[in-house]
């Protein structure tokens, strides 16, 4: 089998996703979305370009050096990477930082369980607009965890 990865560009292609993910937020389909897993390095390289679609398609970005972890992505998939969250509004970055801090609140005073585990990943990919049935499914351990991404 030939590996079609061969003659990708990694730059282009993390943008081809942003740009993608962009205008989905841009007309209303995502309310949130992420841009994939990226080094500090790669986000410099691909920062100034990213700014631009964010400005063309009239969203905001966030650069967030620590995803919340959830049933969506594992920990080994972002770890040591940043990513960006594209939004409209103000209030869903504010719905994602406040599920983050009540998760890391758990997490400190050790009542983080199996049931928060999942309601907070309920709540993560409904502020991405996944519908119930893949969220559901994604709960159950459906599926793969962790998106294709570019290697």
């Amino acid at each position: 089998m030939t590996d079609f990865t061969a003659d990708i560009d990694r730059a282009s292609y993390q943008l081809g996703m942003i740009n993608c993910f962009a205008e989905m937020v841009a007309v209303g389909v995502k309310r949130l979305a992420i841009s994939p897993p990226l080094s500090p390095e790669e986000y410099e390289r691909i920062r100034k370009a990213s700014d631009l679609i964010v400005s063309g398609s009239g969203i905001r970005s966030y650069l967030e050096k620590s995803l919340l972890v959830t049933a969506l992505q594992s920990a080994e998939f972002t770890e040591g990477k940043w990513s960006i969250l594209y939004f409209r509004d103000e209030s869903t970055l504010a719905e994602y930082l406040s599920l983050k801090e009540e998760n890391a609140s758990m997490e400190a005073q050790g009542t983080y369980g199996p049931e928060e585990s999942k309601r907070i990943s309920r709540e993560f990919m409904r502020l991405l607009s996944y519908p119930e049935e893949v969220i559901e499914d994604k709960i159950r351990g459906g599926g793969e965890s962790d998106p294709f991404i570019l290697e």
